[in-house]
């Protein structure tokens, strides 16, 4: 080896890390409040069910313009998905975290606006009694 060789640097290895996992949890909880499948995601952004798949999971990385398109498909914009990052917090979701998402999709789902309406005001009056 020259020392040209043993002086350059590491060759970037093209891995998924924390960030990515951490971008890949946020466009999951977004979807999910949204009332998306993975595969209506995959669709609207032009990719694989796999491949929405391995977004979320933080597997594959993404590239910038496909944030981007993310981004507008989620209707927020691409520094959503890295709030909450210099807080290292896990990408693990907690069973009230998930019961959140959980209702927020159900919610989003109910078509009727009366009904949203009340569960509302409802969610307000349980929420004013503890």
């Amino acid at each position: 080896m020259t020392a040209e060789q043993t002086s350059s640097p590491p060759r970037p290895v093209n891995r998924a890390n924390d960030t990515d996992r951490h971008v890949g949890a946020r466009i999951r909880e977004r979807r999910i409040m949204l009332g998306l499948s993975q595969q209506q995601m995959a669709d609207l952004i032009g990719v694989t069910y796999q491949q929405a798949h391995k977004y979320e999971r933080g597997i594959n990385r993404i590239s910038a313009g496909r944030l981007y398109e993310i981004a507008q498909v989620l209707g927020v914009p691409v520094s959503y998905f890295f709030e909450g990052l210099d807080n290292q917090r896990s990408t693990d979701l907690t069973a009230r975290q998930r019961m959140c998402l959980e209702l927020a999709r159900n919610f989003s789902s109910i078509t009727n606006e009366k009904h949203q309406e009340a569960l509302s005001q409802m969610a307000r009056a349980l929420a004013a009694e503890e």
